[in-house]
């Protein structure tokens, strides 16, 4: 913010301003001629403005970023076992509850992958510096590195789950000749992963489901035959329940009936950098121009 004069500063200013002129010189002296000077060069156009740069800064630089991680976690953590001990203790949805809850299934949690487990906030720098968009070439490769972090409070969480008999079962929307490096990445900063339900990636079959997309609920409902699911941990409204319209509407709808599990079953994480709550501004239409979408975003903002 620039800096403000002080009120009495600027009133001895204006006073100053109105006194009297001292005299003006009998011969004075005319100002010399300007000397002709090459017109300044134009600087170079620097890359355009990206809407994602605060985002990625903040969750690469802010510690409140790394806080509300930590917080979630283990907050998730303090409540688990009391979860385990309560045997109608469930957090999927109706829809995706395939099996009746009973002692018989083994607990649970489940868990995203990308910015929830592993930091992918380095190929989001990647893009803004290169001025390009999200690819599946580019993230890819990055996946390929197996290079993400894990994030803050995340390994803590899970081997406390393991540590105490509960499964911990990862769903990912990653391509499935993805799965292996991501399993590595995984492993190699410190995560459980072990037995065939560790991980669910984007290539899982389940017999007498049909996939919508990339939602998850064929995976949660194949989790629920097996597992009583104590928690759930993600950073979009997909890792929890499916949605049928990717609106502000239809988001609200997807989650209004479970309200109260949030921060008891289900633990949301922050992430603004990408997300489906971003093409749900733009009517999730990504052959608009980089132009049009930020538009139709800007016009989405609330003024009051």
């Amino acid at each position: 913010m620039r800096p403000r004069v002080p009120a009495l500063l600027a009133a001895l200013v204006l006073l100053a301003g109105c006194s009297t002129a001292p005299p003006r010189p009998a011969a004075a002296t005319p100002p010399p001629a300007p000397v002709a000077t090459a017109a300044p060069t134009a600087a170079p156009a620097g890359p355009a403005a990206d809407d994602n740069l605060n985002a990625v800064a903040w969750s690469q630089t802010a510690i409140e970023h790394d806080l509300i991680f930590m917080q979630t976690y283990r907050d998730a953590q303090m409540q688990l076992l009391g979860a385990l001990k309560d045997p109608s203790w469930d957090a999927l949805t109706r829809d995706d509850r395939a099996a009746p809850v009973s002692r018989k299934l083994k607990p649970a949690v489940v868990l995203d992958v990308d910015e929830t487990a592993l930091d992918n906030s380095p190929y989001q720098a990647r893009l803004i510096h290169s001025g390009t968009e999200y690819n599946e070439a580019d993230w890819a490769n990055w996946c390929k590195e197996e290079a993400a972090r894990a994030l803050p409070g995340a390994v803590e969480f899970t081997r406390f789950a393991a540590k105490h008999g509960i499964a911990v079962i990862f769903i990912s929307n990653r391509a499935k000749d993805l799965d292996t490096v991501t399993l590595d990445n995984l492993r190699k900063v410190g995560f459980p992963v072990a037995g065939p339900d560790a991980f669910l990636g984007l290539g899982t079959y389940v017999a007498g489901c049909e996939q919508i997309g990339t939602e998850k609920g064929c995976r949660r409902q194949l989790i629920s035959r097996k597992y009583r699911v104590l928690m759930q941990v993600g950073d979009q409204i997909g890792d929890f329940a499916t949605v049928i319209s990717n609106n502000a509407e239809g988001r609200r709808q997807a989650v209004a009936p479970y309200l109260k599990w949030i921060g008891t079953r289900w633990f949301v994480l922050p992430n603004a950098t990408y997300g489906s709550w971003e093409p749900a501004l733009f009517n999730n239409d990504w052959t608009q121009s980089r132009e049009e979408r930020r538009r139709l975003k800007e016009a989405a903002l609330r003024v009051k």
